[in-house]
């Protein structure tokens, strides 16, 4: 199946879009519809780091545990998770400055199951818009939070 790209300029700290991105605390904090995270592990930023998400989608709660499993700091993380039958693997990577970041998501959607090989290209769309949803949620939180006592960028690396 074809992967889903998303990207956006995001006009903020190339250090606080991937701290906002890498870390679940600040990617909650970004992403408004989602409504709880549980770590699954001792880790709680980069790679190995487990957690589960709950978040509502189309007016349900939905959740699904997440793996970080490509962690390159202020360029790319990846999460990965086996759900309904599907591989859900996702790619975010940033490249930019101090004034503008380039943010680029990429969805690879691999069924492995009849029924999820039979109904993922059914919420193929669904799954797009929610993607961009995502993008564009990230991107108003970093362009309004990033000049704010305590944002992201000022959170310690692990």
């Amino acid at each position: 199946m074809k992967p889903i790209n998303v990207s956006t300029t995001i006009d903020a700290p190339l250090e606080h879009v991937f701290r906002t991105i890498s870390d679940v605390r600040n990617f909650r904090n970004a992403v408004p519809h989602i409504k709880h995270v549980e770590f699954l592990s001792s880790q709680q930023v980069g790679m190995g780091t487990r957690f589960r998400e709950t978040r509502l989608m189309n007016g349900r709660e939905n959740t699904v545990e997440l793996e970080v499993t490509e962690y390159v700091t202020d360029d790319r993380i990846r999460l990965v998770s086996d759900a309904g039958g599907t591989i859900w693997d996702t790619l975010f990577t940033v490249s930019g400055n101090q004034e503008a970041v380039t943010l680029v998501l990429q969805m690879d959607i691999i069924p492995h199951t009849l029924l999820a090989k039979l109904m993922t290209p059914l919420i193929r769309g669904a799954v797009a818009k929610a993607v961009a949803s995502d993008v564009n949620a990230i991107k108003t939180y970093c362009e309004s939070s990033c000049d704010l006592p305590g944002h992201p960028s000022e959170t310690e690396e692990p």
